[in-house]
């Protein structure tokens, strides 16, 4: 064919392959996607309309006043009695598919399609959703007064109004003929039960599932199949009972949707139970990837030890060989020794003092009273401060040091880190907190003898012991006499 002067066509969003009329104007579970929607011809080849209620309630009926029904069209439809409400889901040949797939009995199951939704079949039917949830509490509460093993799980009403359909869900057989004529006295309407297990309860409700994607059995699946812990096993899946488990508190439906092709696979693979001989070592089957083809031995039976991967295909070979009585120098396909590691030096390239830590710089204090190094503004003794202040003077940071301490509590009081020199009983005066140089003189000299003149030698010379004392403080009724 000629593909130089045929013209192409780029199509966008749902023309791109897809046909606009096979997305439905609904949400509901079980949607099935019309492929067929835009064939010609295809919506009259056949009658049957599909129509879905609540949750995955399907049906499927007579379109027999050729209406012109469209995916999404609200419709009323033949019940037992009255009429229901539902939502058109498909037309056409895939109908007559889906109605094999349903298993229906008998022709006489499949009824008719009345009419289109009116206004006032939409108003009966709204108020008829609206009591769901209070008569399904009630329900339950009516079952537990009854003492009867079983759980309601959903209540539908028909869209008439007339009629109403309780799922419940029991692990045994329940006797629910008291229940019926006490739920019929107190709603009033025509009951129905039906017995669902966890997984279609599953599906009704709907949720997502542990790989991101809606549940199967809300979206397609309406057989469910029964699932064993086999299917995990020829997967080599773990089996942990949390993650096989999906939503239904069962075994995951799709566990058993490739088994088929595990099983085939794993033909192709050899015998676990088949020790390959080598001139190097024997090894062990330790493990397979059954997709991928390959094997994995170690030269320790219970432990993983050398491990060595390798196809299918060589492992088959070597058991030919050994068969024969002949032994291959390795497992390796081109019969090669596999050389020897070598130990890595994991400090080789690394810095041993990188967990040593930063020592820090430890503040120098003078010798004399009168000489003070200010560290906090990096200045060096000996120095100048920045801050326009002398060598003597203190930083007025409203904390006491060891010399001020002391001269607090020998009576010289300090205002905002300044110390104020004055006589030993002289009161402060009133107001005056003005800082001033600490212009105090060294009580000591360098023997270490207080200087004559000083509060300390007259304390000394008063009791005539050779260690300087406190002075004694005053009462202040004493002070008052003075």
């Amino acid at each position: 064919m000629d593909f130089k002067d045929m013209e192409f066509t780029m199509y966008r969003g749902c023309d791109r392959g897809l046909s606009c009329k096979g997305c439905g104007r609904q949400n509901k579970q079980l949607n099935t996607y019309d492929w067929l929607a835009d064939v010609p011809g295809n919506a009259e080849s056949t009658d049957l309309v599909e129509v879905q209620f609540k949750n995955t309630r399907k049906g499927y009926y007579h379109n027999v006043n050729n209406l012109d029904l469209q995916k999404g069209d609200t419709v009323a439809v033949e019940a037992s009695p009255g009429h229901d409400i539902g939502v058109v889901t498909l037309t056409g040949r895939l109908v007559t598919l889906q109605v094999k797939k349903a298993n229906l009995k008998s022709a006489d199951d499949i009824k008719r399609v009345y009419r289109i939704a009116k206004p006032v079949d939409m108003d009966k039917y709204n108020e008829a959703k609206s009591r769901e949830h209070d008569t399904m509490i009630q329900s339950r509460q009516i079952a537990k007064d009854l003492g009867l093993q079983m759980k309601i799980g959903d209540v539908e009403y028909q869209g008439d109004g007339n009629k109403a359909i309780f799922y419940y869900i029991a692990d045994e057989r329940v006797d629910f003929r008291q229940l019926i004529k006490v739920l019929a006295e107190t709603f009033h309407v025509r009951i129905e039960m039906k017995q669902i297990g966890a997984r279609q309860e599953a599906g009704r409700i709907g949720g997502t599932g542990p790989c991101g994607r809606e549940l199967c059995c809300a979206t397609w699946m309406k057989n469910f199949v029964s699932v064993s812990t086999n299917a995990a096993r020829i997967q080599d899946i773990s089996l942990n009972p949390q993650k096989l488990a999906g939503m239904c508190a069962k075994l995951k439906c799709c566990l058993n949707y490739e088994v088929d092709e595990y099983i085939e696979a794993g033909k192709k693979l050899p015998s676990k139970e088949v020790m390959l001989q080598t001139k190097d070592s024997d090894y062990y089957h330790f493990k397979s990837d059954i997709l991928a083809g390959t094997v994995t031995y170690s030269t320790d039976k219970n432990l993983a030890a050398n491990l060595e991967t390798i196809s299918a295909e060589r492992a088959r070979e070597i058991i030919e060989m050994n068969r024969k009585g002949e032994k291959p120098l390795v497992l390796n396909e081109d019969d090669r020794s596999k050389p020897a590691s070598k130990p890595v030096d994991l400090l080789a390239d690394a810095d041993l003092s990188r967990f040593d830590k930063a020592k820090k710089r430890k503040n120098k204090k003078g010798n004399g009273y009168g000489q003070h190094t200010d560290n906090r503004n990096g200045n060096r003794q000996g120095e100048k401060p920045t801050d326009g202040r002398s060598n003597g003077e203190q930083r007025p940071n409203g904390r006491f040091n060891d010399r001020q301490r002391s001269n607090h509590h020998n009576g010289n009081r300090s205002g905002n880190g300044f110390t104020q020199q004055r006589a030993v009983g002289e009161r402060p005066k009133n107001g005056d907190n003005r800082p001033q140089a600490n212009n105090r003189q060294p009580r000591h000299d360098k023997a270490g003898q207080p200087k004559p003149g000083t509060p300390m030698a007259a304390a000394v010379q008063k009791t005539g012991n050779d260690a300087p004392r406190k002075p004694e403080q005053t009462q202040p009724n004493e002070r008052q006499g003075e």
